[in-house]
């Protein structure tokens, strides 16, 4: 079935990526770099993926197979991952962010595209929801898998053995790719225009919510690995094995959650499934924000774990179903290109910004309550969202 398929390669490149999103920050916290300069590196390698998302939309949408960009995707992964892995200064880790910047620029509108794809082959076509729900799973077992192996990595004092997991995944990424197809899009049919201004003016409101909504995986990467190591106003500061742990224990919950999750929201109309999410990353930055005032606040971070991943549950599958369901199939690879800039924009953003604050105040709390207070008012957009049925 193709559609396993697709979620079979994104189980491999989720569990070489869970590492390395959520513990590189802590790779270099041990070789002394500022918060500031740790996340410069992930926002440039946000900023560095914007073009490749464009170009990767493009080609799709003129009929280009949904493998090519993600065997793109494979070549500057593994450059990135060998850079990063022997890196100590900070031209060579910021050359090494950018490489894998590139790799998930090309990457991602590939990937979403040949989802609903993979959906429509075969005898038995099923709802697109559906098929989302099952790859974000992948995508969550991967993850959580990926960042479970870095934690164990981080207790045995080898933290950079994070890099060489990445390796091993992309180079059987590759493999796979090269004997299993991925679906093919249907491309353009000679004289049709992009017709922007038919197709985007509806999509605004999920870009425009996505772009809140993905500012806290990139925080999560980024911001919490240091923000947990530096400690809070009183809360103390905890090992970098302990921080890699708790990230661990998120992405856990995310993984046993995402299924029944997507599926139950997947009946659903999508503005439900985004409501709930910002409602649920509204409730968990709050937690993170009120972590800072106790001397128990490790307990508090981990009640925060719940909501944060029932945000992310809900939101992932649900924002790419409302994508689908919102824009022509000739346009999708654009749209979808569109969709995975918001997460470049906030993999971008966020994290300069939380770098900032980290450095100045030395503690979280202000960036936490901020971003539940985004989330907040960002759920008036869901609610006037009114997508067609997908043709």
């Amino acid at each position: 079935m193709a559609l396993r398929e697709v979620a079979a390669v994104r189980l491999l490149a989720a569990t070489g990526a869970g590492g390395v999103l959520y513990l590189t920050p802590l790779v270099f916290h041990q070789e002394s770099f500022s918060a500031s300069q740790v996340t410069l590196g992930v926002a440039l390698a946000a900023l560095v993926g914007t073009g490749g998302r464009f170009v990767s939309g493009l080609l799709l949408d003129g009929g280009m197979n949904c493998g090519v960009p993600v065997l793109i995707a494979v070549v500057a992964s593994l450059l990135g991952d060998l850079r990063l892995f022997s890196a100590e200064g900070f031209w060579a880790y910021l050359t090494g962010q950018l490489l894998l910047g590139t790799a998930m620029g090309v990457y991602w509108p590939a990937i979403e595209l040949a989802v609903p794809l993979a959906c429509a082959s075969g005898p038995a076509p099923i709802p697109s929801g559906r098929g989302y729900a099952l790859v974000r799973s992948a995508d969550a077992l991967g993850i959580a898998t990926g960042a479970l192996i870095g934690a164990a990595l981080s207790a045995a004092g080898w933290l950079r053995g994070i890099y060489l997991v990445d390796i091993s995944c992309v180079l059987a990424l590759g493999v796979l790719l090269l004997q299993r197809r991925l679906p093919d899009p249907p491309g353009r049919q000679p004289g049709q225009q992009p017709g922007w201004g038919t197709w985007l003016p509806p999509l605004i409101p999920v870009l425009l919510i996505t772009l809140v909504a993905t500012s806290l995986p990139a925080l999560m990467q980024s911001a919490l690995p240091l923000d947990l190591v530096n400690g809070g106003l009183q809360r103390p500061a905890m090992p970098e094995s302990l921080g890699a742990l708790l990230i661990g224990v998120q992405l856990g919950l995310l993984l046993l959650i995402q299924w029944p999750v997507g599926q139950a929201l997947a009946k659903r109309p999508v503005r439900t499934g985004l409501g709930l999410s910002l409602l649920s990353f509204a409730l968990g930055t709050a937690l993170l924000a009120a972590s800072t005032l106790s001397s128990r606040g490790l307990v508090v971070v981990l009640l925060a774990q719940l909501p944060l991943a029932l945000g992310e549950a809900a939101f992932l599958p649900i924002a790419t179903e409302a994508v689908i369901e919102l824009t022509p199939e000739e346009h999708r690879g654009l749209a979808m290109a569109l969709f995975s800039q918001c997460f470049a924009i906030s993999a971008f953003g966020a994290p300069l910004l939380a770098g900032v604050t980290l450095d100045a105040q030395r503690h979280g709390a202000g960036l936490w309550l901020v971003v539940a207070l985004l989330c907040l008012a960002a759920l008036p957009l869901a609610r006037r969202l009114r997508p067609k049925a997908v043709a």
